[in-house]
């Protein structure tokens, strides 16, 4: 049977429709990252094919929600398609004419990623008027040791990276909460700065919306505008806020998020009828924790995932690429929350906030446990590192790596190959003629799902390295590192304009203007429902 007979097709005005009436619809491009940043749909989802199994259950989690899968042309979708299904997925469909027919049906086109929310911050700023300052008033204001604080509303890993020397890093959803502990004086002007646009924006219009009395203003655009101005960054800073707030900030940051959140129309509901919309499965329901990472791990309603809010509201299309899915959000202060669900009101998210919550309901610790839907994965032939490493000192026998591109380039195998599941045949064809095969990544569980599809193309004895590349370094065996035997192209991630700190300025500037340019690109789109408080 031919896929076409297979699977359903749906245009691209039935997904326009979908998205229009607040359908629940989830439009999956299964392309790699890097040509999903060249060109997707606004609410397009990035869940490639080669991490199908590890990814769908987590942001796919009803089996019934409909599914739009879609390719350039790479005879991607079709393979997604079925091994959805194979996943248990109902409504499954082909975008008609894939990425090519949403262009030749007049769908608007956006590049880079996170864009719905990158949109949606360009928007506020536009029509609120978000107040913000260049770099180099930002420094003249900290060299005359002016009367300023710079907050950083990345996550912590970002900010080492690379900061605004003296900043602190105070992430997202924690700068309500923290604000006024970090500038008890009114007079202390707030810049809030990220590496581009969007959090800074959102930032900044937090503590305005918050009504924090302090003067606020975002660093017009971020760490690029700082490098653009010549200005030194810092790296591998430490500095973050104190975990620990005095009543009177939490409460009245408490009371001042709850307004914003009833301005944005934010829904209310408790921890029992969460539970009860997530245990009926007949729609797509999403419960995150927006509270930091170590307060997650420390205790979390059941149920939960952890969302830092401040990231989530930066990458909704990963976190909940599901359209018109339900949202719930938890915390234990009150603010964090609140201010997450006012923001995703605001882009056209049907979200709730858990009123009600006490201490005891924070009962599960560690990380959150797998997806109910999550696949077994295959049954395979383990080797472990130590037998690994002797069968590598004779001829005959290849390995394949199935991690990350940049986890591949910065350690692997000593003569492994780096390969993506997807182009596994192209990848194959690379490969030096072995005997048998070993495939391994960061744990093996890609691994694993991989070696049965090695296995089928070689026609070779393949087996699993047991525990992965983590195991093979836990027991002090030798690695290498860069560029060095690569079966497949590095195109599982593209490389962001705004991180790292070696970046041109042709396209940082560029960045800076297709940012400028997004609001123009929402209105011709028109999909979006993006409202502004």
């Amino acid at each position: 049977m031919s896929f076409a007979t297979e699977f359903r097709t749906l245009s691209f005005k039935d997904v326009r429709r979908a998205l229009l009436e607040r359908q629940e619809v989830a439009l999956v491009d299964v392309r790699e990252e890097d040509p999903h940043a060249r060109s997707h749909p606004l609410f397009a989802a990035n869940l490639p094919l080669s991490r199908l199994e590890l990814e769908a259950p987590l942001r796919l989690p009803c089996l019934t929600v409909p599914i739009v899968v879609f390719d350039d042309g790479e005879g991607l979708a079709e393979r997604a398609a079925r091994r959805l299904s194979e996943l248990g997925y109902t409504q499954v469909a082909l975008l008609e004419g894939g990425l090519q027919g949403w262009r030749q049906a007049g769908g608007e086109l956006f590049q880079d990623v996170n864009v719905p929310s990158k949109a949606f911050g360009e928007l506020v700023e536009s029509e609120r008027h978000t107040p913000s300052l260049d770099a180099p008033h930002v420094q003249a204001l900290l060299d005359r040791e002016a009367g300023v604080v710079v907050l950083d509303a990345r996550r912590f890993d970002e900010y080492q990276t690379m900061n605004i020397p003296g900043s602190i890093s105070v992430p997202g959803a924690e700068l309500v909460l923290r604000a006024r502990q970090l500038a008890p004086d009114p007079a202390t002007r707030i810049i809030v700065n990220c590496a581009g646009r969007t959090r800074s924006i959102i930032g900044a219009q937090s503590l305005i919306n918050a009504g924090v009395p302090n003067p606020v203003a975002a660093l017009r655009n971020g760490t690029i505008g700082w490098t653009l101005a010549g200005q030194p960054l810092a790296h591998g800073s430490s500095r973050r806020f104190e975990p620990i707030l005095g009543d009177e900030v939490r409460l009245a940051a408490a009371d001042a998020a709850r307004k914003v959140a009833d301005r944005a129309q934010v829904g209310r509901t408790s921890r029992d009828e969460a539970r009860r919309w997530a245990d009926e499965a007949v729609r797509t329901v999403y419960r995150f924790d927006v509270r930091t990472p170590e307060e997650y791990e420390a205790g979390h309603v059941p149920g939960f995932r952890s969302a830092p809010g401040g990231q989530l509201v930066q990458e909704t299309d990963m976190f909940a690429p599901v359209r018109g899915a339900r949202v719930i959000l938890a915390d234990n202060d009150g603010v964090r929350a609140n201010m997450s669900a006012s923001w995703l009101a605001q882009m056209n998210v049907e979200v709730y906030v858990v009123d009600g919550l006490s201490a005891a309901d924070f009962s599960e610790r560690g990380a959150a446990p797998a997806a109910r839907n999550a696949p077994t994965p295959p049954d395979a032939d383990e080797i472990s590192p130590a037998e690994l490493a002797a069968l590598l000192q004779a001829p005959g026998t290849a390995v394949l790596d199935f991690t990350t591109s940049a986890n591949y380039v910065k350690r692997h195998i000593p003569g492994a190959w780096y390969a993506i599941r997807a182009l596994l045949d192209a990848a194959v064809r690379k490969l030096p003629t072995a005997q048998r095969y070993v495939v391994t990544c960061g744990s093996s569980l890609l691994a694993r799902f991989a070696a049965p599809e090695v296995a089928a193309l070689t026609g070779k004895p393949v087996q699993v390295l047991s525990g992965g590349t983590n195991a093979w370094i836990e027991a002090g065996l030798p690695v290498e590192s860069g560029e060095t035997r690569l079966a497949s192209p590095r195109i599982d991630r593209y490389r962001r304009p705004y991180e790292g700190t070696d970046n041109g300025r042709e396209a940082m500037n560029a960045y800076l203007e297709w940012e400028y340019g997004l609001v123009a690109q929402l209105r011709r789109d028109g999909t979006h429902g993006f409202h502004v408080i």
